[in-house]
């Protein structure tokens, strides 16, 4: 069929109509047909108003109808005087007998006769046989349905793993910094997919599964997808949650499902991302052995025992909760290597920094060295995100390049949250100013303590100011003395709105909070109190949270030692205060004109230099 040019090109139309559209257009056109229907019959009146036939009757005596027109049983009546009327008789009664027998003369009046016999057929058939194609295309639907959840249904325990052929874009262990342990490891696995033969001459067996062991954000996820771009072969990926569905055994019939998908195309290297989901330890929950999460397990645990010497199929584990998996799980001959991935350490922050930098334009006063010192416990994700924000910080500046401005700035907003410019009284400001001035002083004035970064009076997520004291490098271990003095550096904004308001505020709440922390985990786990070393930490049920098997009176004196702990670091917080007043006093004020301060004004203020304005 032709249509219309458009664009000096002639557009063809064409009409194309389903089974389903046919019976809905059908549908349509009756219940259209039946609504004019009724239409015309409202409307065949004339508008006029309803009369007895006794009415019509006396009216055609008196000589005032013009016509009338008889249409089965309705009469619709015309009066001389142009107006209308409508009047009913009995079906199947003739009206010419009905004013016969009324004795009046048929010469004067005129009457027509309607035949709508044919019309009224029609409409008997269609209301005998609409019900039933109704019923019909009813029927069909609720078939049609019924047959796609059947498939559904069954189409439950296939595996949802996402398979990944080697021509897929990969990435390789160029990609990855900052875990080079890791990557060794990962190697010899990516050798043995591509050389398996040179392994079995010395009898060694393919390693059947790699545990990644590690916190949020420190390229498990990535180091799996190298291995398989290294290897160049087929990779399926699928999460611990997506074996759980509502219907019993559907978990175990996808995991069968999806070893037998990557048997079909080994070599090949399955990944289960967050593998805690369904791996955690067997007859933790009231549901004993029929839970539905422990029937997957036990699938995952025959599959995994069930590859045989030859088998070129790896199963690489991602978690960062490695303590609730099942021993069965981790064991060896299941699980056989066990990477733990840390966060990177200074040169491990400049090799990411190097990858994530590629491609952004930089100023050449960016220092990666003091970048990479900046961020000591940042993970590899948070260096992407903070590159990241850097660059839309200076495209929003309209820069033309990335400086170190930009990238200090994202590297607080990473960790906590960007500025809020909340409306503070000027009693609020001076609060905040001496509180984290507190907090500087007492950090500054403890011999063990790292460097103040900043100051700020600047609200940033839920904190009203904050004050940045990152570690200077990256350490192993900590000692009981620097546990002391960040307990007093905690409570010195506290200290501080005593000592120069005389008053407590709810500022101070989060502090409390994280001083008292440590100090119990100083007593608790570390042993470092009177107590000796002991460890008293709370183990975790099974089944019912929490339990612990300290008595009441030892547990007295873990409270008592985290009291005397933290009472003697407020008292140092204190003491250190009152001695430099002055010098509170001065970075209160410049924070209250200049609302942030760097680390070397702040160093000027205490040394009593000119470098600050």
């Amino acid at each position: 069929m032709n249509g219309r040019k458009r664009n000096g090109k002639r557009t063809k139309f064409g009409l194309r109509f389903t089974w389903k559209d046919l019976l809905l257009y059908g549908f349509l056109f009756f219940f259209l047909l039946f609504l004019m229907m009724g239409i015309g019959e409202f409307t065949s009146g004339g508008g006029g108003q309803n009369i007895p036939i006794s009415k019509l009757i006396q009216d055609i005596k008196d000589k005032k109808v013009e016509d009338v027109t008889v249409s089965d049983s309705k009469i619709e009546i015309l009066y001389k005087n142009g107006g209308k009327a409508v009047s009913y008789k009995e079906t199947g009664t003739s009206l010419y007998e009905v004013l016969k027998n009324a004795e009046v003369d048929l010469q004067t009046i005129k009457i027509n006769v309607r035949d709508e016999a044919s019309v009224n057929a029609w409409i008997n058939v269609l209301s005998s046989f609409l019900p039933v194609l109704l019923i019909i295309a009813f029927f069909y639907f609720i078939f049609r349905q019924a047959r796609g959840a059947q498939e559904n249904i069954f189409s439950f325990g296939s595996s949802r793993g996402k398979l990944f052929n080697k021509d897929f874009p990969k990435s390789t262990f160029a990609d990855v910094a900052g875990v080079e342990e890791a990557k060794q490891e990962l190697t010899e696995i990516v050798d043995f997919l591509k050389h398996p033969e040179k392994y079995r001459a010395m009898g060694a067996r393919t390693p059947k599964g790699v545990l990644l062991v590690g916190p949020s954000g420190t390229g498990k996820t990535l180091l799996a997808r190298c291995v398989a771009g290294e290897a160049q072969v087929p990779f399926i990926s699928i999460a611990g949650s997506e074996f759980m569905e509502m219907l019993v055994g559907v978990g175990a019939s996808r995991v069968r499902d999806l070893f037998a998908t990557a048997k079909k195309s080994q070599p090949a290297i399955i990944f289960i991302d967050e593998i805690d989901a369904i791996g955690r330890q067997r007859g933790v929950g009231i549901m004993g052995g029929h839970d539905e999460r422990e029937q997957t397990l036990n699938q995952i645990l025959v599959e995994m025992d069930g590859f045989t010497p030859n088998e070129q199929l790896v199963v690489i584990a991602a978690t960062n909760r490695p303590d609730i998996l099942d021993p069965a799980l981790i064991r060896p001959g299941r699980f056989d290597r066990r990477i733990a991935l840390t966060l990177p350490d200074i040169e491990g922050r400049k090799e990411i920094l190097a990858i994530h930098a590629k491609g952004k334009p930089f100023t050449s006063s960016v220092s990666w060295e003091k970048v990479a010192r900046r961020t000591v416990g940042y993970s590899g994700a948070d260096l992407e995100n903070m590159l990241n924000e850097a660059a839309i910080l200076a495209a929003r500046f309209e820069k033309k390049q990335i400086d170190m401005e930009d990238i200090e700035e994202a590297a607080t907003k990473v960790k906590l949250g960007p500025e809020k410019k909340r409306m503070q009284s000027e009693e609020d400001k001076k609060i905040t100013a001496y509180h984290e001035s507190g907090h500087a002083l007492v950090s500054y004035f403890m011999p063990h303590t790292d460097p103040v970064h900043r100051i700020s009076i600047v609200g940033r997520g839920l904190s009203l100011g904050h004050t940045l004291i990152p570690p200077a490098q990256d350490r192993v271990h900590e000692t009981k003395t620097r546990l002391l003095e960040q307990i007093a550096t905690m409570l010195g904004g506290r200290a501080a709105e005593e000592l120069i308001f005389s008053e407590m505020t709810t500022g101070a709440a989060d502090d409390i909070e994280k001083a008292t922390q440590v100090a119990r985990t100083m007593v608790s786990e570390f042993g470092m109190s009177k107590l000796g070393p002991v460890s008293y930490e709370i183990e975790r049920s099974r089944m019912f949270g929490e339990a612990t098997q300290i008595s009441p009176e030892m547990q007295a004196k873990i409270d008592g030692e985290v009291r005397r702990i933290i009472d003697e670091a407020y008292k140092n917080a204190q003491r250190i205060l009152k001695q430099n007043r002055s010098k509170l006093d001065k970075v209160a004020g410049k924070l209250l004109l200049k609302e942030t301060l760097e680390g070397d004004e702040f160093e000027a203020i205490m040394k009593g230099t000119r470098g600050i304005k």
